[in-house]
């Protein structure tokens, strides 16, 4: 008999999820390399069959169909491959030290040309190198010989168990570098600590795909608030110019305000989160300062943190503009909308007018028939009486003509009456049936 009520069908990847991409275990000394990728979807089946012929060539099973995540021993080297929305992390790790510093490092262990032949576009790639920390702090020309001569950035980290250096530079061979001096690591702390660093610098370089679009729109945002500013100047001030034309000109502003938009902002809305993993890993290493040496934290602060702030201001620049151009425009239409029921109403009174004219008129044009009408219906009296007294009645036809004439106009008269009656009714009767 079960013990519990059937699972949510995503409860075991749910679950596991905060299991997921583990850090490697270092031991110290270990050299260890990292390659993050942009990678588009339709290049994604082309990663896991580059993957398999490494695995393959290692004597070892490839990844599973659909997978996200891999990790196997390939000879003496531990090989790592993790899949995210847009990019895709390899990483190697070996034991042992170099003589030269950064001259073998893990990745060198991979077959001839794989590097270069994996799909997509190369966006951080970075060596690192635990080990021993030497006795005292270490020398300036210990990290001049480490770094070409490059400023460096250190800091004590993880309670200090060790102290790391980086430059943050893409070298002659396109890795960055780190080293982590181990003054009292777990392997898995050292490992975490690697991870972290690499972490740092991907979501760095992935934070700052914005900031060429934010360069990119911010002399057109600049632009756009001079247009619009002009616009509404002219708006408040002339209030005989052309409505319309005003209306098409922030019609046009709008749609390049809402085209900029679409085009950026899922960049600058990865930006703001790709920084908070940035400054959580940084937090996660727990710095202490080095005599006279910048720690990570400063570093960014100093450096990536304007960056940041550019593609922040581009983007709520853009949100602003846009509800500013849709509140113009929303003005703008108010006051064509009120010059056109003016104009209506204008139309109307005039309309009203014919119509009164159009009346009278026919009031006239009716009085003008009623005596036309009884001027000839009376002429015919007269011929009819004509008659009659020619043929030997004694009828005066004067007298008969002058009694018919009052006869007739109101007969005339009453059947106009009756007419308009029964149009009245006619009409009344369809606006019913039309309601």
């Amino acid at each position: 008999m079960p013990m519990l009520p059937p699972d949510h069908p995503g409860r075991l990847a749910l679950s596991n999820e905060v299991h997921a991409r583990p850090p490697q275990p270092l031991e110290t000394p270990s050299r260890s390399s990292c390659l993050a990728v942009l990678i588009d979807p339709e290049a994604r089946e082309r990663e896991l069959a580059h993957i398999t012929t490494l695995c393959v060539n290692h004597g070892v099973n490839g990844p599973p169909d659909g997978a996200s995540q891999f990790s196997a021993t390939l000879g003496t080297m531990d090989f790592k491959w993790e899949r995210h929305g847009e990019f895709s992390i390899y990483a190697v790790f070996i034991s042992g030290s170099s003589v030269s510093p950064f001259k073998e490092t893990a990745a060198s262990r991979l077959p001839d040309g794989w590097l270069a032949d994996v799909p997509g576009t190369t966006l951080m790639a970075a060596h690192a190198k635990v080990v021993a920390a030497p006795e005292g702090a270490p020398g300036m020309s210990l990290l001049t010989a480490q770094f070409d001569g490059n400023i460096v950035i250190g800091s004590i980290v993880g309670d200090g168990a060790a102290i790391v250096y980086t430059d943050f530079r893409v070298h002659a061979d396109g890795f960055a570098r780190f080293v982590v001096f181990d003054m009292a690591l777990t392997p898995r702390q050292a490992g975490r600590i690697v991870q972290r660093l690499f972490e740092i610098e991907t979501y760095r370089m992935l934070a700052l795909l914005a900031l060429p679009i934010a360069r990119q729109q911010l002399p057109r945002i600049v632009e756009i608030e001079s247009a619009l500013a002009e616009l509404t100047g002219r708006i408040s001030q002339d209030q005989h110019s052309d409505d319309e034309s005003l209306l098409r000109q922030l019609t046009r502003l709008a749609a390049e305000v809402e085209s900029l938009l679409v085009s950026s902002q899922f960049r600058f809305g990865a930006c703001r989160a790709y920084v908070e993993l940035v400054t959580a890993r940084i937090d996660e290493l727990r710095e202490r300062r080095l005599v006279s040496v910048q720690t990570i934290e400063e570093f960014m602060s100093r450096r990536f943190t304007p960056a940041v702030a550019t593609c922040t201001t581009a983007s709520q620049r853009l949100h602003d503009l846009s509800e500013r151009v849709a509140q113009t425009s929303a003005l703008l239409s108010t006051r064509v909308d009120i010059a056109r029921e003016r104009q209506n109403q204008a139309l109307l009174a005039s309309m009203d007018r014919r119509a009164k004219l159009q009346l009278r008129l026919q009031q006239t044009v009716e009085g003008l028939s009623v005596a036309a009408i009884v001027y000839y219906v009376a002429g015919l009296v007269g011929y009819g009486a004509t008659a009659v007294q020619a043929a030997g009645v004694n009828l005066d036809v004067d007298i008969t003509v002058g009694l018919a004439i009052p006869l007739v106009a109101l007969f005339v008269i009453s059947a106009i009456r009756r007419t308009k009656r029964r149009i009245a009714r006619s009409e009344a009767g369809l606006s019913t049936q039309e309601l």
